[in-house]
């Protein structure tokens, strides 16, 4: 800050220990000056004013000074920086509207540093008297401007608010200024108080209509101020209504979704126990499976039992058959040397004849035995 400026601050506040305070309060007073001049002496000039114009000049500059009070010192690539540009760029966001005067601010070619940029802004909006609804979007959000300043700046204290206030005023002043062949990056901003301290009768004009033109501007003034805050009220009451709504579809998404999360709650458990039941009915299928696996295992088991067990009778069957064939060859041997010596004598031969009928009787039955046994291997072999 300007050493003329610390000092008069000191001066008009010395009983105050917080300098950021006797800051704060000093740079309110330096612009309620700089306001009421501006708007007098515009008034009374009667005409557009342009960027030469003394009073409107040192009202840029106090408002410059307001601006970098608190301001943060941000790093850089190149070093230190210190611009009012950063904070008046978040405006955009916040206004739509103001999107227009920031592009053009960010074309001009010969601009070059930040500092310069916020200045031509700050001319920019004037002209379109929209300084005070910009800044009063760009204080009410001071959650973002923490990054740019330090606690007790003035544009987070309620010195702020004032300000924006007093900046109503300025609409009823029309301003032409030339932005594009100003040197914005090197004018160094010096607060003029000789502007401000001159003697209140030299000011003072004995003409009845220029007193008449003060009270009609003042009325103005007035009116254009009673205008912005019924445009404020009618944009709070508008908020509040959005929020309302916004609130109300928040409460209703909120229930919905709590009767989903209970929903799904139902579903998750109903879930858990039909897992339980499947795990449950899994295991025990698990273990009949099991279990008839075991006695599938034992049946194959006896089967091949069984199955060697008629192998061996198959086998013993076949050994006695032959011994049958073999018997009944010998047999017929024998009947056929009983024959033979048959014919050798009728006593013999009766003898013979009852031993023929023995043996044919027992060769009946050994032929009979034969064929079952036969049909026993015969099935035996099918099966």
């Amino acid at each position: 800050m300007p050493q003329e400026v610390f000092v008069f601050m000191h001066l008009c506040c010395p009983a105050v220990k917080d300098p950021m305070v006797v800051e704060r309060s000093n740079l309110l007073s330096m612009m309620k000056l700089s306001i009421k001049v501006l708007i007098q002496s515009s008034l009374s000039l009667g005409r557009t004013l342009d960027s030469e114009y003394p009073p409107l000049q040192q009202f840029f500059v106090v408002l410059e000074h307001c601006l970098k009070h608190g301001l943060k010192v941000r790093k850089t690539f190149i070093g230190q920086n210190k611009s009012i540009w950063a904070p008046l760029e978040l405006i955009e966001k916040l206004c739509p509207e103001s999107a227009d005067i920031s592009t053009s601010v960010r074309d001009m070619p010969g601009i070059k540093t930040g500092l310069g940029r916020a200045r031509a802004w700050l001319h920019l909006a004037l002209m379109q008297k929209k300084i005070a609804d910009y800044m009063k979007e760009l204080i009410n959000r001071r959650e973002l401007l923490g990054e740019f300043y330090e606690p007790g700046a003035l544009i987070m204290e309620e010195e702020g608010a004032v300000i924006v206030g007093m900046l109503v005023g300025l609409n009823v002043i029309d301003a032409n200024l030339c932005v594009k062949g100003e040197d914005l990056d090197s004018q160094v901003g010096v607060i003029d108080f000789s502007m401000y301290l001159k003697d209140p009768q030299a000011t003072e004009t004995t003409q009845d209509d220029s007193k008449m033109t003060a009270i009609l501007d003042q009325k103005h003034y007035i009116e254009e101020l009673n205008r912005h805050l019924s445009c404020t009220v009618t944009d709070l009451q508008a908020k509040m209504d959005s929020l309302e709504k916004t609130n109300s579809k928040l409460i209703e998404e909120l229930t919905a979704a709590t009767d989903r999360i209970n929903a799904l709650r139902e579903e998750q458990e109903q879930l858990k126990q039909e897992n339980a039941h499947i795990l449950q009915t899994s295991q025990r299928k698990e273990e009949e499976l099991q279990k008839e696996l075991e006695l599938q295992i034992g049946l194959k088991q006896e089967i091949e039992v069984a199955m060697k067990l008629l192998e061996k009778d198959t086998h013993e069957k076949q050994d006695t058959l032959v011994a049958l064939r073999q018997q009944l060859d010998q047999v017929k041997n024998l009947n056929l040397q009983m024959f033979n010596k048959a014919q050798e004598s009728d006593r013999v031969a009766q003898k013979k004849e009852e031993d023929m009928e023995r043996l044919e009787k027992k060769m009946i039955q050994m032929e009979a035995a034969m064929k079952e046994l036969e049909q026993r291997c015969q099935n035996v072999f099918k099966e």
